[in-house]
């Protein structure tokens, strides 16, 4: 794939992942719990993590996490925000790579939300300078196993699709979509 292609995608993949940001922030959760949200983003990080690679990923996931804070204004958002991203694809990434015949995307997009509430909870304790912030933990990672469900079961429905499409002429025999 020449250059200007990727560029031109990974461009792509951060615009998409910045409109799902922002929409997502304008759906009300049932269960007020704050600074949590849906999380539909990852699934353009796991398609990054899918056609290109983890470097990729972790590009589209710090430039949205920037000008998402650009465009809200709210810089302490920002810190939870880049943190989440990092941990996240980096735990996606990895586990991709190490066990992504044993998982599908279910099972990888599990594994980054809870990285990326485990990130965002280390922010938080630093940035409070209460390590009691870590009793806040499990009632994220809870509310993430749900949706890190759905997250993984799109991305898998998704890359079946461009597999199918052979969009960008990749196959990525890396993963079990057997789920």
């Amino acid at each position: 794939m020449d250059s200007t292609k990727k560029v031109t995608n990974i461009a792509l993949l951060t615009a998409m992942a910045l409109a799902i940001s922002l929409i997502e922030q304008m759906i009300p959760l049932p269960v007020p719990i704050p600074g949590a949200k849906l999380g539909f983003s990852n699934m353009i990080i796991l398609i990054c993590l899918y056609l290109y690679s983890l470097k990729y990923a972790l590009l589209v996931g710090i430039i949205k996490s920037f000008l998402l804070m650009l465009i809200t204004g709210s810089v302490s958002s920002f810190f939870y925000s880049i943190s989440g991203a990092i941990f996240s694809a980096l735990a996606m990434g990895i586990s991709l790579k190490l066990w992504g015949k044993m998982f599908s995307f279910v099972g990888i997009s599990e594994i980054g939300a809870f990285f990326h509430n485990f990130g965002q909870i280390l922010v938080a304790s630093f940035v409070m300078g209460n390590i009691k912030m870590y009793l806040y933990f499990p009632i994220l990672v809870i509310m993430g196993i749900f949706t890190s469900f759905f997250v993984g079961l799109s991305v898998n429905y998704i890359t079946s699709h461009m597999d199918k499409i052979n969009f960008g002429d990749i196959k990525n025999e890396k993963i079990d979509k057997r789920f």
